[in-house]
């Protein structure tokens, strides 16, 4: 169900957010408040993003407000919508849509919606802050999630990193976290072996693959180099070679659903890797709402990640 409140304020939402759990018998157990911030240059794929946080929200219900700025200079107006029921998932979701000074004035505005004695998490599906952390949504949140894949505003791994505060994560992170897991379990099949430097081949340009490298040279403390390659199927990395003392242990990524493991003494064995969606990845990122340790390492290891084409 879909409630129009053209010209409104938080107030009326606040109201009407309250009679549509009473009226369609909604449950009041939200376990947070998610904040989604948009500009209208996003604003295109505004139902794109609405479908990824109904399926997040199936593991996470959440009070979710998504906030859609657009001209500055026009006159001030509030424009919203509230979708309960199978509109909004397991969640109660309010897209407002904000003109003129209000577009200043993002957290005032989120505010009086908060969910009492909750988490709060905010998220840029496109365009990402500089420093998420020192804006107003950022400021109140516990969590920042970001989506450098998508980001139009010029966002790089590099600026990520200058801008990283406990709390910070994103997207493409969370992407490879089954490949991770089925790297250190490629490592475990051959322990106690010294790692002498690693090669790691993917995607160009993709920040998940640099993110893996990072991770790699943070976590082995060894030489990582990052190649270019075609991926396999839509998932950004190709390859991975650790460079070991008696043989190479590799992860070989066949397709977006398969990987080959070979290391030194043992039959290659192809292990199953299923694609994450955003959605996937954003319903982990709302799992774990304290720093990442692991990531902000990863983010660190970059420095010791040399680039060949």
């Amino acid at each position: 169900m879909i409630i129009e409140l053209p010209d409104t304020s938080t107030k009326a939402i606040g109201a009407e957010l309250a009679k549509a759990r009473e009226s369609h018998s909604l449950t009041t157990g939200r376990v947070l408040t998610l904040l989604v911030a948009i500009d209208d240059s996003g604003a295109d794929s505004i139902d794109d993003t609405l479908e990824t946080l109904r399926d997040a929200s199936f593991e996470h219900p959440a009070r979710v407000l998504v906030l859609i700025s657009g001209d500055a200079g026009a006159a001030t107006r509030l424009d919203a919508q509230v979708l309960v029921a199978s509109d909004a998932g397991a969640s109660e979701v309010v897209v407002m849509r904000l003109y003129g000074e209000l577009t200043g004035h993002l957290g005032a505005i989120v505010t009086p919606l908060l969910l009492p004695d909750t988490p709060v998490v905010v998220c840029w599906p496109q365009k990402a802050p500089e420093r998420p952390a020192d804006t107003q949504l950022g400021r109140i949140a516990q969590r920042r999630i970001t989506n450098l894949r998508r980001d139009g505003n010029g966002m790089t791994l590099q600026r990520l990193t200058a801008g990283y505060v406990d709390g910070d994560s994103d997207v493409m992170w969370s992407r490879i976290t089954p490949w991770r897991g089925i790297v250190a379990s490629a490592l475990d099949r051959h322990p106690g072996k010294r790692i002498l430097s690693a090669e790691i081949a993917g995607a160009a340009g993709d920040p998940s693959v640099d993110v893996a490298a990072g991770w790699l040279a943070s976590s082995l403390n060894v030489q990582v180099t990052r190649r270019q390659a075609d991926p396999a199927g839509s998932f950004p990395i190709t390859r991975l070679a650790l460079r070991c003392e008696d043989g190479d242990v590799e992860v070989a990524v066949q397709n977006s659903h398969t990987v080959c493991i070979s290391t030194p003494g043992h039959a290659d064995s192809l292990v199953a890797m299923g694609e994450r969606s955003d959605a996937e990845s954003l319903a982990e990122d709302l799992r774990h709402l304290g720093p990442d340790a692991t990531y902000e390492r990863a983010l660190r290891g970059l420095s010791g990640v040399d680039h060949e084409l």
